[in-house]
């Protein structure tokens, strides 16, 4: 670690003197690296965290691409230096930068700090999750393949208690950017306080989806579902909680287990497999255990459970789970799962919903449905979150995205994910 954050030391005065036009022709050339290695990456991806092949085709290997793009578009136009009065206003990079990334999107995940990270003139230091590594050595494959200057990136691999420990509390880094648990986040925010380095965080997550009582509720628990089992639940901004009117409770339940049922699981390299596994017994474990605390919670299980699903005896297949009549104050609807499981809450009226909904540490994202897209937008801005979903908006990888609470520090994706690896310079002339 020593060596490799020597290597991003020395590396980083003639990187951050960089012309811009030299940045862009090295993310021009990992932009066609990533096209070009596409079904490579989709399958490594799909091998090592379960993601069905059709969906980690388009997500784990079309999403990387995508914000690469983004920010060749960008970059051109951002205005570094800026007139203010008698003043020059600078963005300078911060310094090296120490990035640590999770096991669920793994290429994606680092994809989006390293490269704005590079865009803005910082060397970096990646260092990806232990349970799913290899498509961050594709990713150094291909930079390598890019004539990028010896140690403006690097990565080190191994275990967060020891490469990942070494790393955040580095001198030489000045800044962490860190995507993973709530709590391995906040060791990291201490380390990063220690030192005063600059920090981001994109960290856990237990969204709620509002449906109002005049929505489309088949098309709000559909859309709901959908979101929930993404990955087989394995993504921080899945909507995990579906608060619905309370006389629209067992309505709600009975249209989640018939989208959970259309959701096969099975082997993720079959193109017909719609629900892979988990990506480890531990996250299988963990789950397992969510489900049975459901159960003595008193909720109300209304399909899936702790068994495996049929044919899937082998492997860390959880079947989908939908809970009924959950308490917001249950464990289930409070703690970040990390699986096929979602939380059917009733509530009473909209002052209710708003409140259940903003009732968690967390405030990654969300969702409102409503027949009056007014109302919804009301209603969204009132949600203590990052990101708010409205009536099954699209997804846009230009907007900002992050996290209020506990839900992190900072924020990804365009301009903004770019202005976070950069510090901020006045010249009085």
């Amino acid at each position: 670690m020593t060596i490799t954050l020597a290597a991003a030391h020395a590396a980083f005065d003639d990187w951050s003197q960089s012309p811009v036009a030299r940045r862009l022709a090295v993310l021009e050339q990992l932009h066609s690296g990533l096209l070009a290695r596409a079904g490579e990456i989709a399958q490594t991806v799909c091998r090592e965290v379960g993601m069905p092949i059709r969906l980690a085709t388009a997500i784990q290997a079309g999403l990387p691409a995508t914000v690469t793009r983004t920010y060749l578009d960008l970059l051109p136009s951002f205005p570094f230096r800026e007139t203010v009065g008698n003043s020059e206003v600078q963005y300078l990079p911060v310094g090296v930068v120490g990035c640590i990334t999770p096991w669920n999107y793994p290429l994606h995940q680092a994809v989006l700090k390293v490269v704005p990270a590079l865009a803005a003139g910082c060397t970096v230091v990646l260092k990806p999750s232990e349970v799913a590594p290899q498509s961050a050595y594709i990713l150094a494959e291909i930079l390598d393949s890019t004539g990028l200057p010896p140690g403006v990136f690097n990565l080190v691999c191994g275990p967060g208690a020891t490469a990942g420990e070494a790393l955040i509390h580095h001198p030489d880094v000045r800044m962490l950017s860190f995507t993973g648990s709530t709590d391995t986040g906040r060791r990291v925010a201490h380390a990063a306080a220690d030192d005063c380095k600059r920090l981001a965080l994109e960290l856990g997550g237990k969204s709620a989806s509002l449906v109002l009582p005049d929505a489309d509720l088949a098309a709000a628990v559909k859309g709901t579902v959908n979101s929930c089992l993404l990955n087989s639940g394995q993504t921080c901004t899945a909507l995990t909680r579906l608060l619905v009117p309370a006389d629209r409770h067992d309505e709600a339940c009975e249209l989640a287990a018939a989208a959970v049922a259309r959701m096969t699981p099975g082997n993720p390299l079959d193109e017909a497999t719609r629900l892979g596994p988990l990506a480890s017994a531990q996250q299988h474990r963990r789950v397992l255990d969510y489900i049975r605390l459901g159960l003595t919670e008193g909720a109300t299980l209304v399909t899936g459970g702790p068994d495996a699903p049929e044919g899937c005896a082998r492997g860390y297949f959880v079947k989908a789970t939908v809970f009924g009549h959950v308490r917001p104050d249950s464990r289930i609807a409070q703690e970040e799962i990390f699986g096929p499981v979602l939380c059917v809450i009733p509530y009473r009226d909209e002052a209710e919903a708003i409140g259940i909904a903003n009732g968690t540490r967390y405030g990654l994202s969300g969702a409102v449905w409503s027949a009056d897209p007014e109302r919804a937008r009301q209603v969204a801005g009132r949600l203590r979150s990052g990101q708010v979903t409205v009536n099954g908006g699209a997804f846009n990888p230009r907007a900002p995205f992050g996290g209020f609470g506990h839900s992190g520090l900072g924020r990804e994706f365009g301009r903004w994910g770019l202005e976070e690896f950069l510090e901020v310079r006045s010249l009085q002339l």
